[in-house]
């Protein structure tokens, strides 16, 4: 593994820790405050940091460190992590992803001006002071221990200065006298892999007090024999200050579990002394004053008095195999450390729990799962050719040959099923970005607004996880800026002055359901059927139902903005919302209600690779029904079958009546209407449309079909998803039920767009 891959590798674990930092952060902000999520958060930072120094990504690696000082006062109890400091903290979060996607594709994209300004409110808040920006408005709730701001000033130009009672040493408090304190520290590989750097902990060790260092160079072995990911020195230190043995721990909080440490008072037995003699060597304090400018392997050279190169540091991740070795090392402690023993114990009790359940993973490249998946695909086509062939050709159907065929068939849907869950992952990501957006698209317009996600653990094809962060994007910007009423309207119309924003997701009927609402004004459907004539969309006089009026939104250029700002007013959004989702397969749907907020539906399938089907047969065509649409099939009888008006007919299911839908009288197969007694009715259910009795003239059977894009390779298709090939080699259509009952509504196809004009 060369450089760059492990570079990747940890740029891919930075993703995972940005996407823990945003979770923790939001959860503080929803009035979270157990300990495990400040560290949580805490430690995400802090691994970034470790990571980004083995690179020598300087400006990561600095905007981080402010970041994590912070953090620190907030998990020592010395800031409360109130929403002004929250606030600042969720923006760093922002400028923390872009540094490091600045730092992946080699540069850019990133605003300075803000990362320093936010450096700035970071140091403000570590000192105990409001940041710059939250002094610049009105009053706000000053973190703990931060007097209020100061009023103006007063006629005599004189302005009052705040401070804090707290700064004076009332002299209550006992003086403590410093100690000294005899340490031993000896790193292991896994240290340096991970990412820690010894000179940055003797760095910090250092302010605690007066410090000397010896270090111990003879396990150093010849040249010829060293492993450059091996850890050879340690070191002996004596520290003198007033901090005591906690202070000292804490500076190797994150690193005792990879090293071997001892702290003892002078004049007791450190517990490693008698197996490591000790030889002072010259060692510059004054490295350990400033951050380390230089490359990574120098800052390496800088603490082990030596070029060993680094290029195990660069592992990001600590699973539980790691805390297991925490908790051994702590079991290993010198007699002066027993009183902690019982919560050695605890810990490694708890490590060896944590080790047990965790799951083994690997990283695989996306092509690769990609090349799988077509591999799978052709597995599918082939087997149902063999399938087909043996049919036509053996009648004797308890042949060995069939049997094989069978048992076939199961492996084959075995596979496939396996294959799709390697790709399935949850919909996390893509709703975590959505809360970025909030903010962003929140701050731009002076509304409050609180995003809130549901169903964030439902898993999806990777394919279709990659394609919605564009329509949500557009989404969420439409529902904040036009759909969420300013403060003061919402007060005014008696809700809550922060709006509120919910993004679900759930599994339906084989297809993945995701809803955006608002509790907005809702839809201005005057507004809406206005624009829409003002731009020759509609005729004055057209007469159109509520939903119809909704759809409106959807058209290119359509926008009900009055003006245009850097946000909205372009008519650029929800066609390109659309055409996104329809791109998949999907269908999109919108619920509004006047002065109570909108709700959009999206429906699309789980996966874009395979889908199970219904063979059937439609004036001499083959076409395909998504299996997870019929709710079931059945013969027609003649005494069923009811006319309404002058082409519509109905037919009686269960004393309940359906309209029927002629197939092929829609996709222009044939101008006349089929006699239904004739063929077989498929009782379907639509996102929205309700049921419909779909008619065709027979069922062929029940496939797993491959799907095949027809825009990719033909064009669009109005009332056709996609494609499929047949285990006789046929290309069959795979219906898209949604626009067929669309269809039947009144919403005819085209027929310069029909499949018939398209063939």
């Amino acid at each position: 593994m060369d450089m760059n891959e492990i570079k990747e590798i940890f740029f891919q674990e930075c993703e995972e820790q940005l996407a823990e930092l945003e979770s923790g952060l939001l959860k503080l902000n929803d009035g979270d405050r157990d300990p495990e999520t400040v560290n949580a958060v805490f430690r995400a930072v802090h691994s970034i940091k470790g990571g980004a120094g083995a690179f020598g990504l300087d400006d990561l690696v600095s905007f981080a460190h402010v970041f994590e000082t912070t953090l620190d006062c907030v998990r020592s109890n010395r800031l409360e992590p109130n929403q002004d400091v929250l606030k600042v903290m969720l923006r760093s979060a922002d400028v923390l992803a872009d540094l490091t996607n600045a730092a992946r594709d080699g540069g850019g994209g990133v605003d300075e001006a803000r990362s320093r300004q936010l450096i700035k409110e970071l140091e403000a808040l570590a000192n105990g002071e409001l940041p710059q920006t939250a002094t610049e408005s009105a009053p706000k709730s000053a973190p703990a221990g931060v007097a209020p701001p100061a009023p103006a000033v007063n006629e005599e130009g004189f302005q009052p200065v705040a401070f804090s009672f707290d700064d004076f040493d009332t002299g209550d408090e006992p003086t403590i006298e410093p100690s000294t304190y005899e340490i031993v520290f000896k790193p292991k590989s896994d240290l340096y892999s991970k990412g820690n750097d010894a000179t940055l902990l003797l760095r910090d060790l250092s302010r605690l007090g007066e410090m000397s260092i010896h270090c111990d160079m003879d396990t150093l072995p010849p040249l010829d024999r060293m492993n450059p990911e091996d850890a050879y020195f340690s070191w002996k230190i004596s520290l003198k200050t007033d901090q005591g043995e906690e202070a000292i721990r804490s500076v190797f909080e994150f690193a005792e579990w990879d090293c071997e440490l001892d702290v003892a008072l002078a004049g007791g037995t450190v517990g490693m002394e008698e197996d490591l003699p000790m030889q002072p060597v010259p060692f510059d304090l004054s490295i350990l004053e400033e951050e380390p400018q230089a490359p990574a392997g120098e800052q390496d050279r800088a603490a082990t008095g030596e070029g060993t190169p680094r290029n195990a540091a660069v592992a990001a991740a600590q699973t539980a195999s790691n805390v297991l070795q925490m908790a051994q090392s702590t079991a290993r402690v010198s007699p002066e450390n027993a009183r902690n023993s019982q919560s050695a114990s605890a810990a490694q009790a708890a490590a060896q729990q944590a080790a047990s359940a965790a799951t083994p993973t690997i990283r695989v490249d996306l092509d690769r799962v990609d090349r799988l998946i077509n591999l799978v695909g052709e597995l599918v086509i082939n087997q149902a050719m063999l399938s087909q062939s043996v049919i036509e050709n053996d009648t004797n159907g308890t042949s060995s040959i069939n049997m094989g065929l069978e048992e076939l068939q199961q492996l084959t849907r075995e596979i496939q099923d396996s294959v799709m869950a390697i790709r399935a992952q949850p919909v996390k990501p893509v709703f975590q970005r959505m809360s970025r957006i909030v903010r962003e698209i929140a701050d731009m317009t002076g509304k409050s607004v609180r995003l809130i996600t549901e169903g964030e653990n439902t898993e999806v094809d990777k394919t279709v996880i990659d394609k919605l962060a564009e329509p949500l994007t557009h989404m969420i910007r439409n529902a904040v800026d036009h759909g969420l009423e300013t403060p003061e309207k919402r007060v005014a119309a008696g809700k809550s002055p922060e709006g509120t924003v919910r993004l679900t997701a759930k599994h339906r009927s084989g297809r993945i359901v995701i809803e955006l609402a608002d509790d907005g004004a809702g839809i201005n459907r005057e507004k809406v059927r206005q624009k829409a004539i003002d731009n020759d969309l509609i005729a004055a006089d057209a007469n159109l139902s509520d939903e119809e009026v909704d759809n409106l939104i959807f058209h290119a250029g359509f926008s009900t903005a009055d003006k245009i700002s850097d946000i909205s007013g372009r008519g650029v959004g929800m066609d390109v919302v659309k055409r996104s989702i329809q791109a998949l397969g999907g269908r999109i749907n919108i619920s509004s209600k006047p002065r109570q907020g909108s709700i959009f539906t999206m429906s699309l399938p789980l996966t874009l690779a395979v889908l199970d089907g219904m063979v059937v047969t439609v004036a001499n065509q083959t076409l395909v029904v998504p299996l997870t649409a019929i709710v079931e099939t059945l013969q027609p009888e003649a005494s069923a079958i009811h006319s309404f008006g002058s082409s519509q007919r109905l037919i009686s299911i269960r004393d309940s009546f359906c309209p029927l839908v002629d197939v092929g009288r829609i996709l222009n197969f044939r101008g006349a209407q089929a006699n239904p007694v004739e063929g077989v009715a498929l009782l379907v259910e639509s996102e929205g449309g309700g049921q419909r009795a779909l008619m065709v003239d027979a069922i062929q059977g029940q496939r797993q079909v491959v799907i095949k894009s027809l825009e990719a390779n033909y064009t669009h298709v109005p009332g056709i998803a996609a494609a499929t090939i047949l285990g006789d080699g046929r290309v069959a259509l795979i219906l898209d039920v949604d626009a067929i009952v669309a269809a039947s509504r009144g919403q005819s196809l085209k027929p310069e767009m029909s499949l018939a004009a398209a063939g």
